[in-house]
């Protein structure tokens, strides 16, 4: 009985990350003990439902703007898990500015190296700005610019623009030829990143609280019932409705 009230109480959760990216690592933790949920387990799900309580109001910003722009972030761990020391994958993704999608998932293989780790995630995240390039063609956005991906790891991103194929490569070949593939078709572009300003951050571990904090209001995570920030969106929209009603110079 408890190991299916467990289930539902962390499928719950899992429906919950659709909009609610700062508990998604938790959750991609807890997720993976359904079968065999310990005391342990159950107190870190108890832990995100203290936390969702205590931020009732907690909420993405979407901010109105003219600007069409893709930007991706891509993180990982290396051998995280201390059981299988298998890595996770963390990616979010911008359009606009505003946060759209995001994803903390474990990887399916063991990394050797910290560089394999990151470049598995570069790949996974490379997919999903592909998926959304093709999905803002079919509703007449285009751009012939790349889209901007931003990793904290050199190496990772040496992989990525160098055409030559190490030997110490091989084991990640699939995903050296597919990021490749979209560097040289000139669809992404790798960039590095500072750890502190890497937004994937918060879905590869558990961070402080004051990382944490920095890191949601760079996402756009923030209290959307705060007088303050009420205040200054209706100023916004106030101010952007006028911009648009004024007559354009011939």
């Amino acid at each position: 009985m408890e190991v299916k009230q467990y289930q539902r109480l962390v499928g719950r959760l899992i429906y919950l990350t659709i909009t609610k990216p700062d508990i998604s690592f938790a959750v991609n933790q807890v997720s993976q003990h359904m079968q065999a949920p310990s005391k342990h387990h159950w107190g870190m799900v108890d832990r995100i439902l203290r936390y969702l309580k205590g931020r009732p109001r907690k909420g993405i910003w979407m901010g109105r703007n003219n600007s069409t722009d893709v930007v991706g972030y891509c993180d990982s761990d290396w051998e995280g898990d201390k059981v299988d020391r298998k890595s996770t994958t963390g990616y979010c993704t911008l359009f606009g500015g505003n946060l759209v999608t995001w994803r903390s998932k474990k990887q399916k293989m063991i990394s050797r190296s910290s560089a394999d780790a990151e470049y598995r995630a570069m790949a996974n995240t490379t997919g999903q700005l592909v998926w959304i390039k093709g999905l803002l063609k079919d509703l007449g956005i285009e751009s012939s610019e790349p889209i901007t991906l931003h990793c904290d790891n050199q190496a990772a991103i040496h992989i990525a623009s160098n055409s030559v194929f190490h030997e110490r490569t091989k084991h990640i070949e699939v995903d050296c030829h597919y990021v490749r593939e979209k560097v040289e078709a000139g669809t992404i572009l790798p960039t590095f990143v500072r750890s502190m300003d890497q937004l994937a951050d918060i879905f590869t571990k558990a961070t402080s609280s004051k990382v944490c904090d920095d890191l949601h209001g760079k996402m756009g995570l923030m209290d959307l019932h705060q007088p303050i920030l009420r205040g200054s969106v209706e100023q916004k929209i106030k101010s952007e409705d006028q911009e648009a009603k004024r007559p354009s110079c011939v």
